[in-house]
């Protein structure tokens, strides 16, 4: 085990993983045919790995081996051929696709290997390659993945090593730590929703959402570490600046760790949390955690949006626009407004809310408004983890 020499404490990193594992999880989305989301425990043995709130566990999955299995047979080969891993080190090829290569995305490098065997049969994806049609490429490929292409063209004969080589190498995944060391020690807690759809008549599986939820026992080894959440961070607890957290889905993660450390530590300070999700009834993730909280004061407010519960759909945004005069009030008082989550539609839902916001209840035009918000940005009154 790699030891720092200034404080002797482990230290993990992807050449040197905590190998934890997981005595203990709860299904967080009971009744909802929508989602599967979860709560995992993960158990750190006495390890030493530390972590802060708004730090990131990631976690280096291994690929789900019916796939794996599908592939090998599509490629007419054993699974015990010796090949080269990405990491350079020599494994037979079932543990190196399991646990090393990227098998599901498709990459540019895989295409251009399979044009070059398959010549004018794979013609309409050679044109997909020029650089100008990058999106059209995009586009083809959504829902595709490798083993697709192998039963596309099952006359191609590939090597083993030929086959490796033009895979990427599997890399870490981040998710957002929902637990404090201060609440839960010895332990690091995920929220994790499965990634689950269906595209060409099959079902896709994210690769570590269903590793981490479906896969792993508590027998499993789960290599992990830390990646600090550097910008991601609760003011001291004696410091009585107030914070808003908005969390939708699983991007309540971090703000779970937020309140168990500041009820842990008595901090200081009001605390304003917005959560969202499809139902009530089934998506109110960690509802007796805030009621608690509430109740003993750690938690000031809460404010909810559950999409689907009426016949038009509300989310957090509107919700932050509904109660602007309050927001409004609280931002003027100087509160850190922390927002985590989906960055392609809920983030940007945000962020013109808070601009709209400082124009209806700050009196502020566009420009001006525009400022105030690059203003708290500047003074990290603005903090985002969005993914």
């Amino acid at each position: 085990m790699a030891e720092s020499p200034s404080t002797s404490k482990p230290t993990f990193n992807r050449k040197n993983p905590l190998i934890a594992h997981l005595p203990r999880r709860r299904f967080l989305s009971e009744g909802a045919a929508e989602k599967q989301t979860w709560h995992l425990e993960i158990d750190l043995q006495d390890s030493g790995l530390s972590y802060t709130p708004g730090d990131s566990l990631a976690v280096l999955p291994t690929n789900e081996s019916s796939i794996v299995d599908e592939i090998i047979a599509a490629l007419g080969l054993t699974g015990d051929e010796s090949v080269i891993a990405p990491d350079k080190s020599t494994d037979v090829l079932r543990t190196v696709l399991s646990k090393q290569c990227v098998i599901t995305l498709v990459d540019k490098k895989f295409l251009a290997k399979l044009v070059e065997k398959a010549g004018d049969a794979a013609a309409e994806i050679s044109a997909l390659l020029a650089p100008e049609k990058k999106k059209e490429l995009s586009d083809y490929l959504w829902g595709r993945e490798t083993i697709d292409f192998l039963l596309m063209f099952p006359e191609l004969k590939w090597e083993a090593q030929e086959f490796v080589s033009v895979l990427k190498k599997l890399n870490i995944r981040l998710y957002s730590i929902s637990s404090s060391l201060a609440a839960v020690p010895n332990q690091v807690h995920l929220t994790i929703a499965s990634v689950i759809y269906n595209s060409f008549g099959r079902e896709r599986k994210g690769v570590c959402s269903t590793f981490l939820n479906e896969r792993c026992d508590e027998n499993t080894d789960i290599p992990c570490f830390v990646t600090p959440g550097k910008g991601f961070r609760l003011p001291a607890a004696d410091d009585d600046t107030p914070i808003i957290m908005c969390g939708p889905g699983t991007g309540i993660a971090p703000f779970r760790a937020f309140l168990q450390e500041r009820h842990a530590t008595q901090a200081k300070g009001d605390a304003w949390l917005f959560f969202g999700e499809i139902h009530q009834e089934t998506c109110y993730f960690y509802q007796e955690e805030w009621e608690s909280y509430l109740a003993d004061g750690t938690l000031n407010r809460i404010t909810t949006a559950f999409s689907r519960d009426q016949d038009h759909k509300i989310y957090v945004h509107h919700r932050m626009l509904e109660e602007g005069a309050q927001l409004w009030s609280w931002l003027e008082r100087g509160a850190i407004f922390y927002v985590c989550g989906d960055a392609e539609r809920m983030a940007n839902d945000v962020d013109q809310a808070l601009h709209q916001i400082a124009i209806e209840h700050g009196g502020k035009s566009e420009q001006e408004a525009a400022e105030y918000i690059e203003q708290m940005r500047q003074d990290k009154r603005y903090r985002r983890d969005v993914y």
